[in-house]
């Protein structure tokens, strides 16, 4: 196993879009994706990671900013405006589902506290970490502009243009962090690489999986939702015929292949038909 260059376009732009969603919107629906408390609570569940977890991304690449080549950096400096953004956005969501009656905080603390413990890990580790949360979003972001959006369909407008904005973005940083990886572990053996990244998406998966299952059974008893009938729509809605996380499995173990490389699925297309549909161009 070798040592691998990175396959991202050169000339690919990481823009900082300074957009604002949801400000000014009165009465946020509980269950605002089409009245489903399924759908509404995954989103919901998902949004609460994200605040803390951007932090976490822009720390972790951050740390080796000065390890790596000026074209890199730049890369660097455009992924933690765009994650920056993300954060204040989705902190911005979290108020409305606030607002409309959940208890969001101790969501929001429970990736805390996970995060907390994995950057008690080396800065590598924590990179390592990185790449693969980074893949988690990518692959959503790709199952969502794929699909022109149609998972949001039910939910209002701004909602909607949130999401997909922040699907674009992710897919157009989706390999700094790994890059940044690749970069730092230049002197390392192609295995010792591929055993701490490999290991790395199985523990990420478990955690993320975990805390969104979590998530969800918080935000389900708040409603006074219990039971199986409700985890049974909740497994038909993620894990069905077209269940969103369904439709990432073959992303996911592709992660595991060696010489595995974000930009070995080219995007450019996908994000050039997606900038035009939403408005979103990379001034």
């Amino acid at each position: 196993m070798t040592n691998q260059a990175t396959l991202t376009p050169p000339d690919l732009p990481i823009p900082l879009r300074d957009l604002r969603f949801n400000r000014e919107q009165a009465g946020h629906p509980h269950w605002w994706h089409g009245n489903d408390p399924v759908a509404s609570a995954f989103f919901n569940a998902l949004s609460c990671t994200f605040p803390a977890g951007e932090k976490f991304f822009m720390d972790a690449v951050r740390a080796f900013r000065r390890d790596v080549s000026p074209h890199l950096q730049m890369q660097i400096k455009g992924f933690v405006a765009q994650e920056a953004v993300h954060s204040r956005e989705h902190a911005a969501f979290n108020k409305l589902a606030a607002d409309s009656g959940y208890e969001i905080d101790r969501l929001e603390s429970r990736t805390k506290k996970v995060l907390g413990i994995a950057r008690k890990r080396s800065k590598h580790h924590q990179l390592a970490a990185t790449c693969a949360l980074e893949h988690f979003t990518a692959m959503l972001a790709h199952e969502l502009l794929a699909n022109d959006s149609r998972d949001m369909d039910a939910a209002p407008a701004d909602i909607g243009r949130l999401w997909s904005w922040h699907a674009i973005e992710e897919i157009e940083h989706k390999a700094v962090a790994y890059d940044t990886f690749l970069a730092v572990t230049a002197d390392w053996s192609g295995l010792r690489r591929y055993f701490l990244r490999t290991r790395a998406m199985i523990l990420a998966s478990l955690i993320l999986y975990g805390t969104i299952a979590a998530n969800m059974r918080d935000l389900y008893h708040q409603d006074g939702l219990r039971g199986v009938r409700i985890w049974g729509r909740t497994i038909k809605y993620l894990f069905g015929k077209n269940g969103i996380l369904r439709r990432i499995v073959p992303a996911w173990i592709g992660y595991f292949k060696p010489g595995f490389h974000p930009w070995q699925h080219d995007e450019r297309a996908l994000l050039a038909r997606s900038q035009q549909r939403l408005g979103l161009g990379v001034a």
